[in-house]
């Protein structure tokens, strides 16, 4: 399990190849958008279903809070979270009592939980045939090592920086991807900073989070 979810985050879109091609407005001004959107996303709940490549899902509970923060609290079928504080991001798998640490920077998640990343140095638009989406791909191209982020906005007024984030691909240098799909997003409500905090099984065997 803890390897499964690992790709979630040290891990472009499946979404994609279903998204329809012809870009309305130049790239450096869609990844504008993007940037203005998510420096404006300040918290954002969601419903997540994750998929591997092998079509196995989970799903669960997003919790984000700019900048850094973020926690995917899973659903009954896996005794396992994933958080991030600011600085590193944590896996916790409760089944097997063990822990794995990383910093966020080496993730393609950073693209998402790093607000103030400059992402005309690493972020190429993806054409869509659909007008009102919106698909980037990060990658650091001197550290492939931190993998690829895909992710998918639609053109939506009432959101943050007129788009909502409806899900992401992340493929790791092993080729391992995996995608997530984003339901019922909520942006701007209190979130409050113990969400992110959680329960180390190491001292505390036995006890879920």
């Amino acid at each position: 399990m803890l390897k499964y979810a690992f790709a979630i985050a040290a891990a472009p879109l499946a979404m994609t190849a279903s998204l329809p091609v012809a870009a309305q407005q130049s790239p450096s001004d869609n990844l504008d958008k993007i940037s203005a959107h998510l420096r404006a996303m300040t918290t954002m709940t969601a419903n997540f279903t994750q998929t591997d490549r092998s079509g196995q899902s989970l799903s669960g509970k997003l919790t984000l809070k700019q900048p850094g923060r973020i926690r995917f609290q899973y659903g009954k079928e896996a005794n396992l979270l994933i958080v991030g504080n600011g600085k590193s991001l944590t896996m916790i798998d409760y089944d097997v009592n063990q822990v794995q640490r990383w910093p966020i920077r080496n993730s393609p998640l950073g693209a998402l939980l790093n607000p103030e990343r400059d992402l005309s140095k690493y972020g190429k638009m993806i054409s869509t045939r659909n007008p009102d989406v919106l698909s980037v791909e990060v990658r650091d191209p001197k550290r492939p090592e931190y993998g690829i982020i895909t992710m998918v906005f639609v053109k939506s007024p009432g959101s943050p920086g007129g788009l909502r984030l409806d899900g992401w691909v992340s493929l790791d240098s092993k080729n391992n991807r995996t995608s997530i799909r984003l339901s019922d997003q909520k942006f701007g409500v209190p979130v409050a900073n113990s969400t992110f905090r959680w329960t180390d099984p190491r001292k505390n065997r036995g006890r879920r989070r």
